[in-house]
């Protein structure tokens, strides 16, 4: 079994060596433009372009809650899209975004995808920025269904 390692740093600068899979949570609207989002925006205008793309011809394909849609954007790094959120938090809001059974059916498909690449996972504390969980939540659902598959994860918390 791997484990999860946690580290100082940034989820789109991974560590290591070997193919590495960076994954987030997306929302099920189709909105792209807050939070670590931003980041790998500035990194690269795949991930956006794509799960733009995805969200825009829905009607044909798979896009919704506990979705994965893997981008490669290097030789040997790719992006996952991963739709654990319903809509977004807004100032009339009641109750949080987050979905940890989209979460959990995301990572069980990522994890078939990380397996068949030989790819390690890197994220931020996925679902519980924006979204509004909480760590304690999805950290077992990271086990489950990667680490406990022989991924090994890293969990990178911004300085």
């Amino acid at each position: 079994m791997a484990e999860i390692t946690y580290v100082r740093g940034d989820a789109t600068a991974p560590l290591g060596k070997g193919v590495k899979v960076i994954a987030h949570v997306c929302n099920d609207l189709g909105g792209w433009g807050k939070g670590f989002v931003l980041a790998l925006s500035r990194r690269w205008p795949e991930p956006e372009a794509a799960y733009r793309r995805w969200h825009r011809e829905r009607a044909k394909n798979d896009f919704g809650l506990g979705a994965v849609q893997l981008v490669p954007v290097g030789p040997y790094v790719w992006v996952a899209n991963l739709i654990g959120q319903r809509g977004i938090r807004t100032g009339r809001s009641s109750g949080v975004p987050v979905r940890y059974e989209a979460i959990d059916t995301g990572l069980a498909s990522l994890g078939e995808d990380a397996l068949r690449l030989g790819a390690s996972v890197h994220m931020p504390r996925i679902g519980c920025g924006l979204a509004g969980g909480r760590w304690e939540r999805v950290e077992p659902l990271v086990t489950a269904r990667l680490t406990a598959r022989g991924v090994p994860v890293t969990v990178y918390d911004l300085d």
